[in-house]
């Protein structure tokens, strides 16, 4: 199993520019260990953990005084068993995707544990792995398998890709019915 097949996207993330208060809001909000922190490009350039915003003198106090650099990160392609003994030997608690330096997910001790017991989990890789294919890792669906039952919801460039998305998702053993759930690009690009 490859990361690409477990990791969290979209990613939530901060810019430099971001106050520490900004990403306390957010570590607590969805309950992560630690953020990406990304330029106006989207590269990553750092993180801010949680005790790194702890560190902090002043809730006003700017991301970029604080943050931690270099940054630990891995591709999409990297092979989860991997990625376990990395983080498991530096103690990293979550770890920023990237593809050609852009943020395109975030995978944590979570991911790789929810990865060993849920069943939908394995239905949802094998559907994100034929996405991934068709569209490459950047694309921000977001996969939810309940009972068989697959639902994509995202942004689809039009209604032949809804359809398509659909026919590819319908051909992994498993998968009962696919759910195609368009939403606006603005709403996720929003966090």
């Amino acid at each position: 199993m490859l990361v690409r097949d477990i990791l969290t996207r979209p990613a939530v993330s901060v810019t430099p520019e971001s106050t520490v208060e900004e990403a306390i809001t957010k570590l607590t909000k969805y309950g992560f260990a630690l953020l990406p922190v990304v330029d106006d490009g989207g590269l990553v350039v750092g993180v801010i953990s949680e005790s790194d915003a702890i560190r902090a003198i002043s809730n006003d106090a700017l991301v970029s005084e604080v943050m931690s650099v270099p940054v630990e990160v891995v591709g999409p392609t990297t092979d989860v068993v991997d990625l376990a003994a990395r983080m498991e030997a530096k103690r990293l608690r979550s770890v920023p995707v990237v593809e050609l330096g852009l943020l395109v997910g975030m995978v944590s001790r979570q991911d790789l544990l929810r990865s060993m017991v849920d069943e939908g989990r394995g239905i949802a890789s094998k559907v994100r792995s034929l996405l991934d294919e068709y569209a490459g890792s950047r694309r921000q669906w977001s996969i939810v398998v309940t009972n068989g039952i697959v639902e994509v919801s995202g942004a689809f460039a039009d209604e032949d890709e809804r359809r398509l998305v659909a026919a590819l998702a319908r051909t992994v053993e498993g998968v009962r019915n696919v759910q195609i759930v368009p939403t606006a690009p603005e709403l996720q690009l929003a966090d």
